[in-house]
């Protein structure tokens, strides 16, 4: 047993009083981008720290209707593009007085999960690596809540979207690994239902038939490394296998060379060119040394950004789908086409 007693919480007001200022003063202090001098904003900062003041994020949501907290939800991080966008997302929104609440969610309940995002009053919703339904959108947005999706578009929703050019960055490979020399060009898919596999495969058939040429072989990497090695293993082990490998994406092309290399005992790019897409930071490690396309990745962050913010502010969301570059990066896993 002790003789303490409970202490009650500091109020605004107690540092108001504290600091010999307004209670308005105090509130702007501690609300983003509000105007306050410097001067004043110092004199309440230093009578909040001596009260050991924190003002109540909650309780100033309740008061002013804005809760400046946006949601993401991902369905899976373990492709590496999404973690680095998603980090470099969420301070750029922290920067500009919103905090990010992340939701996990599991394939097929996307709809659910932010049925219950909504509960927390967010101003704004972005969607990685997950979809919702297009009368959830449609809700969100009768209700003044954008949603963005991030790398992901689904024409009929109206949800915005942010995209690199996928079909171009698919034909980019085609292209160069045509040029290359080769006559055996095999694909590894992604997930049937994203629109990123889609636009990408798309694309690179296009880039093939451009050359007269069609794909060697397509097998499903379902965008999971478990799934590329085995695609991987379907492809190699014919006897007439493929020359070159485009990969929908770089996570599952570290999968398929690593498949390849050890368990095949064939040499990259001598015996088979790879390909893959995203230009994660492990492409460039020399283990790997992978070409493949680039994202783009900033600008396609500053260009969420900009979307859900612009959207929340002037409290007009309205689809909006965001096409940015894709270029090709060219390392050492690909043989080069002849005078490059």
């Amino acid at each position: 047993m002790t003789d303490e007693t409970p202490t009650t919480p500091v109020t605004s007001a107690d540092v108001a009083r504290h600091a010999n200022v307004s209670q308005s003063a105090v509130s702007r202090t501690f609300t983003p981008g509000a105007s306050v001098s410097p001067k004043m904003r110092e004199k309440i900062l230093k009578a909040a720290a001596e009260l050991g003041y924190r003002p109540n994020a909650l309780a100033r949501a309740m008061i002013s209707g804005r809760s400046r907290l946006i949601a993401m939800l991902v369905a899976y991080l373990d492709n590496q593009f999404y973690p680095l966008m998603l980090e470099q997302l969420s301070r750029k929104l922290q920067a500009s007085g919103y905090q990010v609440l992340l939701f996990m969610t599991e394939p097929g309940d996307q709809d659910e999960v932010v049925s219950r995002i909504l509960q927390y009053q967010v101003e704004g919703i972005v969607m990685a690596t997950a979809t919702l339904s297009s009368e959830l959108a449609r809700e969100c947005a009768r209700t003044g809540i954008p949603v963005v999706m991030f790398n992901r578009y689904v024409a009929t929703s109206p949800a915005s979207s942010v995209t690199s050019d996928n079909i171009e960055g698919g034909r980019l490979v085609a292209d160069f690994l045509v040029r290359g020399g080769h006559e055996r060009i095999g694909f590894v898919a992604g997930a049937e239902d994203s629109s990123t596999n889609r636009d990408r495969e798309a694309g690179f058939y296009k880039g093939l038939a451009e050359h007269g040429q069609t794909v060697f072989e397509r097998v499903i990497g379902g965008y999971t490394f478990e799934g590329a090695g085995d695609a991987a293993r379907r492809l190699f082990s014919r006897p007439d296998r493929p020359d070159a490998v485009f990969v929908a994406n770089d996570h599952m092309a570290f999968s398929v060379m690593d498949v390849i290399r050890a368990e095949f005992g064939l040499r990259v790019p001598e015996d088979v060119s790879v390909v893959g897409y995203d230009d994660v930071p492990q492409a460039s490690w020399k283990g790997y040394d992978l070409t493949t396309v680039s994202q783009f990745g900033a600008g396609m962050i500053d260009t969420t950004a900009t979307i859900l913010l612009e959207q929340i502010e002037t409290a007009a969301v309205r689809k909006r789908a965001a096409v940015l570059p894709a270029k090709l990066i060219v390392r050492g896993s690909a043989r080069l086409p002849q005078g490059q």
